[in-house]
């Protein structure tokens, strides 16, 4: 049986972006993550040792996006790797990185930067 983890909308301060003001001011970002891992042990078990771990998961992405990227693709690319370097027992997923104020004149939610496997 395989399980999803979901880390939805976490807010992280960054400073990613092509435009050297977005690497001097930074931004808000949020991060969203759905990952899939085999989940029959932590659902017999009831412990935190058979499971994957959000907080753990959390602290990753956080780490990661101190690390400026000037395009979001590069983002999602570093987090995807990441995750799957600490947790090899993800067995898929998405990952979507939204910049909430891009310099753009326009009125909108974000733009954000989507992977899947």
């Amino acid at each position: 049986m395989i399980g999803t983890i979901e880390i939805n909308g976490l807010k992280v301060y960054a400073r990613h972006g092509v435009n050297p003001q977005e690497r001097t001011v930074g931004n808000t970002f949020e991060v969203t993550v759905h990952l899939r891992y085999p989940i029959v042990e932590a659902m017999k078990r009831d412990h935190v040792t058979a499971t994957l771990n959000y907080a753990q998961v959390i602290d990753l992405i956080k780490d990661v996006m101190n690390t400026p990227s000037a395009l979001l693709e590069n983002v999602a690319h570093r987090l995807h790797s990441n995750l799957m370097l600490h947790f090899p027992d993800i067995q898929g997923g998405i990952i979507r990185v939204a910049k909430l104020t891009p310099p753009v004149t326009a009125e909108l939610d974000d733009v954000a930067i989507r992977i899947e496997w």
